[in-house]
């Protein structure tokens, strides 16, 4: 059975406080998004800067209310689950926020920080949180005596540690890991993202990875959501997805991978032209003032997300 799957989800938020509904303008950050993550696997969510991925991400989660459109835990509709039903739900699902700094109250300690959702669901006496908070430290790998400093104590990967023992300590099992690695030093992340693959192994975790970062993605994701101004443009398993690309969008971003060999020929596929408005979105194709490739059928008429062969979905009249 699919873990967690989305239909038709929407999220529009307001650009105005206009009364007559002729003038109300909206921001479409999420436009009806259709996908799907099975049990133990992790879906890579990729795109550029503003394209919606953080926004899905918490609407996955029903951090923030949808617009229009369902999400469905093991088959059941949690979109229409009211706040307490909802609040019992939140033990199976958290989140790894982007700062590790701002994810934590620089007034609590770390033991405090590990224990809040614990406390928050009523799991165990003050003991067995104790030793519960320990024992994860221990498979994030801090040490127990760091158990009464303070987030300041602490470098940047240290504390994205501390964030990710807080939602684990309650045994979820699913996590949106919102870009858990872009605000760390390089030489950290590949540190954090191995004790990510080696948690989901041994947790049993289902992970829906957003990041802007593609050689990160194709490291930790088994399938890959490419994302652009609010919709997928391409969806694929990450070996067909890499190997062959089929969105002019895509090939942008696989271009601009770094490559460890400074004799490779570059070949950057360069995008011309600005990112239309999110409020004000083009009749056509929304990438269709940025593409190489665009033919006049692009502006008129919106490219539907269709199958190309194999499960491997574009959304592209090319």
């Amino acid at each position: 059975m699919t873990l967690l799957e989305t239909r038709n989800l929407k999220k529009y938020f307001p650009a105005n406080r206009a009364v007559l509904k002729k003038n109300r303008a909206f921001v479409k950050a999420v436009d009806d998004i259709s996908l799907s993550i099975d049990p133990g696997e992790t879906l890579g969510l990729v795109g550029e800067s503003g394209c919606g991925k953080s926004t899905f991400g918490r609407l996955a989660l029903r951090l923030i209310e949808p617009s229009a459109g369902s999400i469905l835990y093991r088959g059941e509709d949690i979109s229409q689950y009211d706040p307490e039903k909802m609040r019992n739900m939140r033990r199976l699902m958290q989140i790894i926020f982007q700062d590790p700094y701002g994810a934590l109250n620089p007034r609590m300690t770390v033991k405090e920080a590990i224990a809040a959702p614990l406390e928050a669901f009523k799991i165990g006496d003050k003991k067995e949180r104790e030793d519960r908070v320990k024992k994860i430290m221990d498979r994030v790998g801090l040490r127990q005596d760091q158990i009464y400093r303070f987030p300041h104590e602490f470098s940047g990967g240290q504390r994205q540690r501390i964030v990710i023992a807080r939602a684990l300590v309650v045994n979820p099992q699913f996590i949106v890991c919102d870009e858990p690695v872009s605000a760390l030093d390089v030489s950290v992340r590949s540190q954090v993202i191995n004790l990510m693959r080696l948690l989901q192994r041994d947790f049993d975790l289902t992970y829906l990875f957003i990041s802007h970062d593609l050689s990160v993605i194709k490291h930790m994701s088994s399938r890959v959501a490419v994302m652009y101004l609010g919709r997928i443009v391409e969806y694929a398993d990450k070996d067909e997805l890499f190997e062959h690309t089929l969105h002019p969008y895509t090939q942008a971003l696989m271009s601009a991978i770094p490559v460890p060999d400074a004799e490779a020929p570059l070949k950057p596929v360069l995008l011309r032209g600005e990112m239309p408005s999110p409020i004000h979105l083009p009749p056509g194709c929304r990438f269709e003032g940025r593409c190489p490739r665009k033919i006049p059928r692009c502006a008129e008429e919106e490219p539907a997300l269709k199958d190309r062969g194999g499960g491997h979905l574009a959304a592209c009249h090319l």
